[in-house]
């Protein structure tokens, strides 16, 4: 038999721990299945365990390094009741109450949990170069979010890659700090929409370089500069920069729910509005795995209080 839980709670970033906070302090007794650990954002914490000094988290005006931060929000909601496992769901059922989990293979018939109500919040990450040296560097010069880090560029000649909205976005945003910009694209023309694109030419500060892929980081502990290739010669070069910034898109951490809730055709789960509802009545979606628009750490925590609230009513209606 399964063990059941009233709540279970998929994925541990801000969301997942903020919904454990309230629904612990609700008296639900909430199990957190926080991922395994990784060299990715797909681990316990989320993303935020990728960054170093959160400067834009209300309450901490000195900054608080991002580990710091979700081990703190981890340490609330064990203070409340809420429980911790450090796995991975690899499987799940929500098909007919109570919804089905399973814990490493999922072939096995028989599930690991069961539960009333499950709150899904595992997340998104964001496509990454693949470049050896990626992960030691993040935090170190290179990052993928301007609203975290532009700040700490200021003054200093820094580079996006990508050629969307995001990249226009976020390399719009650094110019408001850094003394140079290049915008680093492998075609030679952009997929950003026109306003976008017009805004990002209409900027001093903002130079472009066309065809061309960032192949190597130049730097150990640091970064120091790139490498990158002429993709139509296949000439190579490093240029001098301490700051690069990847906005080639971001991947919501779905895969175990296809065929199980309703996805939006750029694989996030789809919530009706203003709610964490999804189409599976008791099953309850927040923080990036639904969130494509704002992507931070206050955001996701709050959609957790509201999924949390969400699940708590849900319940208690299942007991009129």
């Amino acid at each position: 038999m399964p063990e059941h839980r009233q709540v279970i709670i998929i994925g541990s970033g801000p969301a997942g721990l903020t919904a454990a906070i309230y629904s612990a302090r609700a008296n639900l007794s909430p199990l957190v299945i926080e991922g395994e650990p990784s060299s990715t954002s797909d681990q316990p914490g989320g993303q935020l365990m990728l960054t170093t000094d959160v400067e834009n988290y209300p309450g901490f005006p000195e900054g608080i390094m991002g580990p710091d931060l979700m081990q703190n929000f981890r340490s609330q909601a064990e203070r409340f009741g809420a429980t911790f496992l450090t796995e991975k769901v690899t499987r799940v059922d929500f098909s007919h109450s109570p919804f089905r989990m399973w814990i490493g293979d999922p072939n096995v018939e028989e599930a690991s949990y069961s539960a009333d109500a499950v709150i899904v919040s595992t997340g998104a990450r964001s496509v990454m170069l693949d470049l050896p040296n990626e992960f030691e560097l993040v935090g170190h010069g290179v990052s993928t979010c301007a609203t975290c880090d532009g700040f700490f560029f200021r003054d200093q000649e820094i580079a996006v890659v990508g050629g969307g909205d995001s990249a226009m976005e976020e390399a719009t945003f650094l110019s408001r700090f850094a003394s140079k910009v290049t915008i680093i694209h492998r075609r030679e023309e952009l997929r950003a929409s026109k306003i976008m694109q017009e805004r990002a030419f209409s900027n001093p500060k903002i130079d472009f370089l066309w065809n061309h892929e960032v192949i190597g980081y130049v730097g150990e502990s640091k970064l120091e500069g790139i490498t990158v290739r002429d993709v139509n010669s296949g000439n190579e070069k490093n240029i001098d920069l301490s700051g690069l910034f990847i906005a080639i898109g971001h991947k919501p951490n779905t895969d175990i729910f296809i065929n199980q809730l309703d996805l939006l055709d750029n694989g996030y789960v789809a919530t009706k509005p203003d709610s964490s509802l999804t189409n599976i009545s008791g099953v309850f979606a927040c923080g990036d795995v639904q969130d494509f628009t704002y992507r931070q750490a206050i955001t996701a925590a709050g959609s957790g209080c509201m999924a949390a609230i969400d699940a708590e009513r849900w319940l208690e209606e299942q007991g009129d």
